[in-house]
């Protein structure tokens, strides 16, 4: 976090930084508190998904979340563990935005497992309630959330969800707003995807790759990234080593687009290629 202290803020509702986003909702909330850049608040992607997160899950937040924030898009979800944490960890790592949005006051570390990201997110994107300073989160809470996360969004992704899952209210709220339904289909013997299976019976999306993704919500849903590819890349690669192919998917390029990117890098001495194939930093000094 570079030694950043994070800004702590309330909007009201009828201020000219109130999200217009939020009017969309039949009860807009009359206060929001939070920290980070209120900005961010409107216009970005939710990715949601089961707690009890398995490996396919993890890996679908990862991906799309990934190749969403390194768009400049900020990545919309609950900060709950398993496919959200990702969610929130892949828009980090690649030094993309990101908004968390919590069932509790703003400054309670909730999950306490997310206790480290949501300190960063503080900083470098931001976390936001409608609850008051101090707040613990109450079982009504949640759905409340959940409403917020779906009015913030331009639509909803979910990548994985069992049955039953708190899921459903997000694109329930979402579907009320007119907000599009996006679901990456899984196994039909998991037990863990027969909730986004079913939210794709019920008429959400299919979404199986980045390009599918892009071409569901529109040239117009996404501005070019703030950023060059290669920045991204570069957060992205003192994060965790990758390789080509790897590089490739996350930031939907072509292998001649990939292999460019990688020998500019590379000829700059800013990057260097393993053993084992992955390219990484090359740390400073």
């Amino acid at each position: 976090m570079n030694g950043s202290q994070p800004v702590r803020w309330h909007i009201e509702r009828g201020e000219a930084s109130y999200p217009f986003e939020l009017e969309d909702l039949p009860d807009p909330p009359e206060v929001l508190y939070g920290f980070g850049d209120p900005a961010l608040l409107g216009g970005g992607l939710a990715v949601i998904g089961s707690r009890k997160a398995t490996p396919y899950g993890l890996a679908c937040a990862r991906r799309f979340a990934g190749w969403t924030a390194a768009r400049g898009v900020p990545v919309v979800s609950g900060a709950a563990i398993g496919c959200d944490l990702e969610s929130h960890r892949a828009a980090l790592e690649l030094g993309g935005p990101t908004v968390a949005v919590l069932p509790c006051g703003a400054d309670v570390d909730y999950p306490r497992r997310a206790a480290s990201i949501l300190a960063q997110i503080r900083v470098q994107g931001v976390v936001v309630s409608e609850a008051p300073w101090g707040s613990d989160p109450k079982r009504w809470s949640f759905v409340r959330r959940n409403r917020l996360i779906a009015a913030l969004s331009l639509a909803v992704l979910v990548v994985e969800a069992g049955l039953p899952s708190g899921t459903f209210t997000t694109a329930d709220h979402a579907l009320a707003l007119g907000r599009d339904v996006y679901a990456v289909p899984g196994s039909i013997f998991a037990p863990e995807c027969r909730g986004a299976n079913r939210l794709i019976r019920q008429g959400a999306l299919p979404v199986t790759d980045v390009a599918e993704l892009a071409q569901a919500l529109g040239q117009e849903a996404f501005a070019p990234a703030p950023a060059p590819v290669s920045d991204a890349l570069l957060a992205a690669l003192i994060a965790s080593p990758m390789r080509p192919d790897d590089i490739a998917r996350t930031f939907d390029l072509d292998i001649v687009q990939t292999v460019r990117t990688l020998g500019a890098l590379e000829s700059e001495r800013r990057i260097c290629r393993y053993t084992d194939g992955r390219y990484g930093v090359i740390p400073e000094g």
